[in-house]
């Protein structure tokens, strides 16, 4: 009974609450650029709907950039995370999935009208199930080594760069003819398609991980000349890009193919057909878990 009743001690020490751990910086920063790529994808939907196409653009281009920079970040300072990592997926969504399918729609597929919202509404639909199928391969163990070079299909932050084509090609000059509504609303399906397809795409990851000493000066020369032009051509020099990725592509599925032939002979029946999930970074959600 005593149990039931204890005495009320009104000078009883209180109980020792519990203290949340310090969370490291290196864990925070990749998690900070991931929310300016965020605020940068949000802000190109406001300049889209006040009509302000180029500042839209440049958003999202900013947007990828970061994109790129956190997942290396992150990797750098060995500062993933889970939740950096699911961070990263919904930035990701917004960014190069809705940013885009509505600066689309706002540049001219609203002509078009339901056909027009249609061709956004899939756009975004297929960023989000390229992300989702991105997050259940992670775990997949059954892909041979050389998949991490590939993306399964386009990554998004390169289809929202890529879809954007027919913006570019207007500002640069070309007349309507060359980038119409309709063509862009089909152009746009395209991509929409290429994000869920499993079209192996070079991931570019290991690219550039070791630079020769000897290579370190043209490597700096070579990215400012880069974006000296970038920032005085904006919209060709992206048309240009945009351009040769796509090309890229057919040569993109033969080298996978080709890799996939060999790794057959050297492991009979281990091979399962399918690009793995590239990290990063663009991939998509790379970055923040390895």
């Amino acid at each position: 009974m005593a149990d039931l009743f204890p005495p009320f001690e009104p000078d009883a020490p209180e109980p020792r609450r519990r203290r949340f751990q310090a969370v490291p910086l290196r864990v925070l920063l990749p998690n900070l650029v991931t929310l300016l790529a965020l605020c940068a994808g949000l802000t190109g939907i406001r300049m889209a709907i006040e009509g302000r196409l180029e500042l839209a653009l440049g958003a999202i281009v900013l947007a990828a950039v970061l994109d790129g920079l956190d997942g290396r970040l992150a990797r750098m300072l060995q500062g993933t995370s889970r939740f950096g990592a699911e961070l990263d997926s919904l930035s990701d969504f917004v960014c190069f999935g809705v940013a885009p399918g509505l600066v689309l729609y706002m540049w001219g597929l609203e002509t078009l009208g339901s056909i027009g919202w249609i061709s956004a509404l899939a756009f975004a639909i297929c960023a989000a199930l390229r992300l989702a199928r991105f997050n259940v391969m992670l775990e997949d163990p059954n892909k041979p080594p050389f998949a991490a070079d590939f993306f399964t299909g386009v990554p998004a932050p390169a289809g929202a760069i890529c879809v954007l084509l027919p913006v570019y090609l207007e500002l640069i000059g070309l007349p309507r003819l060359v980038a119409s509504p309709a063509v862009a609303a089909f152009y746009c399906l395209a991509m929409a398609l290429l994000m869920v397809s499993k079209v192996p795409a070079f991931s570019g990851k290991r690219l550039g991980a070791r630079i020769p000493r000897d290579q370190v000066m043209p490597l700096f020369i070579c990215v400012v000349l880069f974006v000296a032009v970038l920032v005085t051509w904006p919209w060709t020099v992206l048309s240009v890009v945009c351009i040769a990725y796509l090309a890229a592509l057919p040569f993109s599925a033969m080298r996978y193919a080709q890799l996939a032939r060999e790794y057959e002979k050297r492991h009979p029946g281990a091979v399962k057909m399918h690009a793995g999930p590239a990290g990063d970074s663009h991939d998509d959600r790379p970055s923040h878990l390895n």
